[in-house]
């Protein structure tokens, strides 16, 4: 009977419990999880324990220090003024005559030790080879042919210098005239030429007219040299034995286009001081040359070209070129040869 009774109170209390379980599933579930996940200090066998530090290698050992790449070397320190052109300072220039002790030894102290007789050759030699040999040169200035209007004319403009640096004795010659006709001009110079400068020369001497016809001599002064910016420039003036004053200028310059290629302007004036009738000359402004020449310099010592020029007779002189039916301006194309030995 108490058997029975048993069964009775747990087959009542069974739907129940599920029951139960189906009301709060979730609550199971974290129940079981929370025990399972948070393990007690006894699970965990180093809990409570101080672990010891992993072992250093480098412990105890003194590391070296990076190579400095500059290790031993002045740095420059830096100038807040470099570059704005500021002159450093300078001892100041001393002023006044050299002290005495400057010219109190021998005039050449060499001669002690080669002797007087071999060094003075030496000083001899050596004033010859930098400025007080004698040297020369002759300049083919101008040696062409021009065509123009019915013309062929031909015209040279040579001169030279023989000397030294300072003093030189100069020649000069120039002339013109037409193919299978006359000599219209000729004229040969003898000068004596001194340095003024670097780049002139006073020149003085005599000229020796041998066309036109009466032939004449002139007294000659001029300077001729470079003037700024290398323009070749000869200016001189000519007093006749009878008197007759007249003068020339003449300027060129070299523009060089190329190494070789060279055009050369070229411009000449006359005057005369008073009309000179037999050589249709009349006084004021003669007459004006003005061309250019392009010329070709297969060596410096050798340059052909090809130009034109202008001419232009003006004043009294253009009135007696029309009394004697010449013309008063004329264009003429050249060919010519530049050359220096």
């Amino acid at each position: 009977m108490k058997r029975l009774l048993a069964l009775l109170l747990i087959g009542a209390a069974g739907p129940a419990l599920a029951q139960g379980q189906q009301d709060h599933p979730q609550h199971g579930a974290h129940d079981h999880a929370a025990h399972q996940a948070a393990p007690t200090a006894a699970d965990d066998p180093h809990a409570g324990h101080v672990m010891p530090q992993a072992d250093d290698p480098h412990a105890g050992h003194v590391m070296p220090q990076a190579a400095d790449p500059h290790a031993g070397h002045t740095m420059p320190s830096a100038d807040p003024h470099a570059g704005h052109g500021v002159a450093p300072s300078s001892p100041a220039i001393p002023k006044g005559p050299p002290p005495a002790a400057a010219s109190s030894g021998p005039a050449h102290a060499a001669d002690a030790a080669f002797g007087a007789d071999t060094m003075a050759a030496a000083r001899a030699a050596l004033y010859r080879e930098t400025g007080g040999m004698t040297v020369s040169k002759t300049i083919v200035d101008r040696l062409e042919a021009g065509f123009g209007q019915g013309h062929e004319t031909y015209l040279w403009d040579v001169q030279g210098w023989i000397g030294r640096d300072i003093d030189k004795f100069w020649w000069k010659t120039e002339g013109e005239g037409a193919f299978g006709g006359t000599l219209e001009s000729a004229e040969v110079q003898a000068l004596w030429s001194r340095a003024i400068g670097p780049f002139f020369d006073v020149q003085a001497g005599v000229r020796y007219d041998i066309r036109p016809e009466p032939d004449r001599a002139h007294a000659v002064i001029g300077v001729q040299g470079l003037a700024p910016y290398k323009f070749e420039v000869d200016i001189a003036a000519f007093i006749s034995t009878k008197g007759d004053v007249t003068a020339r200028i003449e300027a060129e310059y070299d523009q060089r286009l190329t190494q070789r290629l060279i055009l050369q302007p070229r411009v000449e004036a006359e005057l005369s001081a008073q009309d000179i009738p037999e050589y249709g000359i009349g006084a004021g402004l003669v007459g004006i040359e003005a061309g250019a020449r392009l010329g070709y310099e297969f060596t410096p010592q050798f340059r052909p070209y090809a130009g034109v020029e202008w001419h232009r007779k003006v004043g009294d002189t253009a009135d007696f070129a029309r009394a004697a039916g010449e013309d008063v301006d004329a264009v003429r194309w050249l060919v010519g040869v530049r050359a220096w030995f």
